[in-house]
């Protein structure tokens, strides 16, 4: 098992003309995840903790999505605005591990999104539903954490429906497991039937991301 690291992500969000918009920039295609869009983020750094803090807990993964909001995107957050949406662990056969904490921040005011052109080549604001459907013709390439934000933010219609659902509710967390079936590659979580090692097929609880070429789904509650 590779070493991991601590993380985080923030997802920004805005209310555009249509509703309910995040940002997402594309990494430089040499760097790792690179090509991908994602969300501003990147590794907990020890200058992120307070005296006597360790780089794992969520308050650190806080400031650092912060920070990193910065370096990304030249973009102010409130940390104290910042609702924790998920914690994500990588499959320990991952070459590099991220355990990473995803976070939700608002945007209420217009801002100027900056990109230095050498980590990061592109950025956009849109639906959630706008990139899901971009993954699928082929524009746009997201990992699964990624998807499964995305696929969870397109039900709210607004910046204050999003907020207000994940804070109702638990954290999700994802230890994920990947299993290789045929020509289907699928991400399985705790709660799914196949993810102590049975079948796909297997009879009982689904929670999984089904990675198929004619485009992703999500079979579970």
């Amino acid at each position: 098992m590779s070493e991991s690291f601590p993380a985080a992500t923030v997802v920004p969000l805005r209310d555009g003309a249509d509703g309910l918009e995040v940002l997402m920039l594309r990494k430089n295609s040499k760097l790792a995840f690179g090509g991908m869009w994602v969300f501003p983020g990147g590794r907990v750094d020890p200058a992120d903790c307070l005296p006597g803090e360790s780089l794992s807990p969520a308050e650190p993964a806080r400031r650092a999505a912060v920070r990193e909001a910065v370096e990304e995107a030249a973009l102010l957050l409130d940390v104290g605005s910042l609702v924790p949406f998920s914690h994500w662990e990588p499959p320990s056969a991952a070459p590099k591990r991220f355990n990473t904490w995803f976070f939700l921040a608002p945007v209420r005011e217009a801002v100027e999104v900056v990109i230095d052109m050498g980590e990061i080549h592109d950025h956009g604001w849109l639906s959630p539903g706008d990139a899901l459907a971009r993954r699928d013709v082929g524009e746009y390439e997201l990992a699964p954490p990624t998807w499964m934000t995305l696929w969870r933010l397109a039900r709210a219609a607004a910046v204050d429906d999003a907020l207000a659902e994940a804070a109702a509710v638990p954290v999700e967390y994802y230890t994920t497991r990947m299993v290789i079936e045929g020509p289907l590659m699928t991400a399985v979580w705790a709660g799914d039937a196949a993810y102590e090692g049975a079948g796909l097929d297997a009879p009982g609880g689904r929670r999984r991301l089904v990675m198929d070429p004619a485009g992703w789904r999500y079979e579970g509650g």
